[in-house]
Formats: C-alpha cells, structure tokens, sequence
C-alpha cells in the first residue's frame, strides 16, 4: 500500500469517526446506534485509535458538555450547534494531518517489553490472538500499530504462534536480520552475531540485515532450520521429530544428542546462575547423549564424573569440570 493511499485511508477513517461522534450527541441515540457504532469500533485498531483521539480533543476542547445541553425543541440552535461540531471536527482532522499527522494517531507504534530471567520462562497471548513464549533470559519489544506488528528480540529466544494478518504484518528482527511471519509457528534464537530460525509450520520469509553474496532472501516452510552469521546463510531440513527437541525448554528440559561437553556446559549455563566450567580441551570435546532437566545442574555433573570419569569442584559460582 502506498503512503497515499494510506493516508487517504487515514483521513477516511477519521471522517467516519467525526460522524460517529456527532450522531452520538446530537441525535436521538438508541441502542441499536450503540451496537452499530461497538461493531464499528471492533473492526480495527484503526478505528478505536481515530474515535478516542478525536473524542478527547473535543473533551479537551470543553465543548461537549455545552452541545448535550442544547435543547432538542431548537432547531436553529441544534443546527448551530451541528456546524460547530462539524467545523471543530474537520479542524481536528486537518490538524491532526498537518501536525501529528493522522497516520501518527493511527499507526503510533505501542510498544511493549516482555522479559525472562535466567532460568525463566513465559507465555504471552497477544491481542490478535498471536501467542509467544520466551524462554530462559530473553528480552524482546513488541511495537503494535494499526498497520504492523513488530518484535524486535534483543536477546534469548522466542517461539511464536502467530495469527496471520496480510494487512498487519508480524515481523521478528533479531540482530538486523528479519522474519516476516506467512502465517505459521517458528522458533528464533538470537546468538552474539548470529541467528537461528526454526520453522515448525507454515512458512516465514527470511531478509538477511545486508545482502551480499553469501546471504539473500530466503522462503522457509515446515521443517527448514535456517542459520545465519555476520557473513553467511545455511538452511538445513529437520525432521519433526528433531525439531520437538529444540522445543524441549517448553517442559524445562534440555535434549542432548551426541553434544560435546563444551556445547552441552554451554546449554545448561543458559538456564542456571551457577556457571559450569568445563576447564580443558579433551573433556570439552567428549560427546554426551540424554535429557536432563534445565534446572538439575547436578544430573549432569554425575554423569560426568560416573562415566567419563572427570573431576568436579564447586568454586563459589561455578561447577569447573576437568580431566
């Protein structure tokens, strides 16, 4: 859509909701205009923005109060009253167009931040319907308008179930790089320099922060786990039955499958305060399977030490593990 058309569409909007607020104090106002004028409010974000805005100003303005008391037995009066209303409504408008502008008043971004702690984990149901969890230590914004939706995930990781709108967008940037939402469910996991994006259903569309020869735009659908660098752009195809195990943090558990123990260190500290250390090269590249709960540091130090046989000391904050 054009900023044209937008705007046209914009100045629409408010010219419908100056009329609404007319017929609600000058007219004969029954219930079934309130049930119109609620079904109208309901059809957009859009909507509720323009009528609020306008309705304030003219509260602000202090003549609302005047043009309830104008007595329904004074045509001329009544009349007078309708061209005040309707001059102080255009001129609402005007100003809101030239000033603010009204595209600010209806596509002014609300923005929102979610977080987690280490260790935490949260579910957030989104107005449209849209469903996000955040796992351990995560911080994204949400800037909501009548024209998009935009979370931005500083941090940590996110799984969305996002309820499609052509006309709203749903985008996620993580480090400069975006994934616009084409209806379906997908994970992202915002790394120092590097993303992951996981598609579970449906398909995303992928646009690196700068397209060179190694990164472009990319479609993924069900199944496609995209990985992306400063300067480079994988995608690999995951069964279900692999991609659940990236989900596992849902339940509190982590999945390790054929992970080395430098790798798997890394994955628990993502969850626990208490660091693990592991101090040398050899133990750090032994391999390790199972699934352990995020939050019992100790299941996996045991099977440290009973299988490989390494050392463990607790040092204050961290659990150093070494041959």
């Amino acid at each position: 859509m054009s900023g044209q058309q937008s705007e046209a569409d914009a100045m629409n909007v408010g010219l419908q909701a100056a009329t609404w607020l007319e017929r609600r104090y000058h007219d004969a106002w029954k219930e079934s205009d309130q049930a119109a004028l609620d079904s109208w409010l309901s059809q957009s974000l859009a909507h509720r923005i323009a009528y609020l805005r306008l309705e304030d100003a003219w509260r602000y303005a202090d003549r609302l109060s005047a043009l309830r008391n104008v007595s329904r037995e004074a045509p001329k009066q009544a009349s007078r009253a309708r061209a005040v209303f309707r001059n102080i409504a255009a001129f609402a408008i005007v100003v809101a167009a030239i000033g603010a502008g009204v595209m600010a008043y209806l596509n002014a971004p609300h923005e929102q931040i979610y977080e987690t702690a280490v260790g935490g984990h949260r579910h957030v149901a989104l107005s449209d319907g849209s469903q996000v969890e955040l796992n351990t230590d995560t911080v994204l914004r949400l800037s909501d308008s009548a024209s998009r939706r935009i979370v931005t995930l500083e941090k940590g990781e996110a799984y969305f179930q996002v309820t499609h709108d052509a006309k709203r967008p749903f985008v996620v940037i993580a480090d400069g790089e975006r994934i616009t939402d084409l209806g379906t469910k997908f994970l992202v996991r915002a790394y120092p320099h590097k993303v992951r994006v996981a598609v579970f259903d449906g398909r995303v569309q992928f646009d690196p922060a700068a397209k060179d020869g190694n990164k472009r735009t990319a479609l993924l659908t069900a199944g496609d786990v995209l990985l992306a660098t400063n300067d480079s752009q994988s995608v690999q195809r995951k069964s279900t039955a692999v991609l659940a195990k990236d989900l596992g943090w849902r339940q509190g558990v982590i999945t390790l499958d054929n992970t080395t123990l430098a790798d798997a260190a890394a994955e628990f500290n993502r969850y626990n305060t208490k660091k693990l250390v592991v101090a040398d090269s050899e133990a750090a590249h032994l391999k390790i399977m199972g699934t352990f709960r995020a939050d019992n540091v100790g299941a996996f130090v045991s099977v440290a030490q009973d299988i490989f046989g390494l050392r463990v000391e607790n040092r204050n904050s961290e659990t150093v593990i070494s041959r």
